[in-house]
């Protein structure tokens, strides 16, 4: 039985890890994106702003991500979002529809401790579309 080989996914563009942790992994077909919070891009200070301001840049984090492993967010299948207050989940929910279209990902929202005061944290899995030269 053979190990699954593993490829981490870290651009230059994505916020600068806290922790032990790679921003995206490409294994067994799928990419795994590792919860995004509201970092600037190649740093990790969060931009000001309220729920809809911190979604937004979460969701151009993850898509750059998700891009440099050569996929995008209509690839997502499954999408787990931590909310610092349930309240938010409208202005949240109101900017995530922005970003996918029918038929949208699986997801799951919880109300969550989000280290660094960020507002929201989202993770997703994608399914790496099938390539020739893979």
């Amino acid at each position: 039985m053979s190990a699954m080989k593993k490829h981490p996914v870290h651009p230059a563009s994505s916020p600068v890890p806290a922790g032990a942790y790679t921003p995206g992994l490409v294994a067994g077909g799928f990419v795994f994106v590792s919860g995004q919070t509201a970092e600037k891009p190649g740093s990790s200070e969060l931009v000001e702003g309220d729920v809809k301001v911190q979604t937004r840049q979460v969701m151009e984090n993850i898509r750059g991500i998700l891009e440099a492993a050569g996929c995008s967010l209509d690839d997502v299948v499954k999408v787990t979002v931590h909310l610092a207050d349930v309240r938010d989940f409208d202005g949240y929910n109101e900017v995530y529809r922005e970003f996918f279209t029918v038929p949208y990902p699986v997801r799951t929202t919880v109300q969550s401790v989000i280290p660094g005061g960020s507002l929201v944290e989202i993770d997703v899995i994608a399914l790496l579309p099938e390539r020739s030269d893979r």
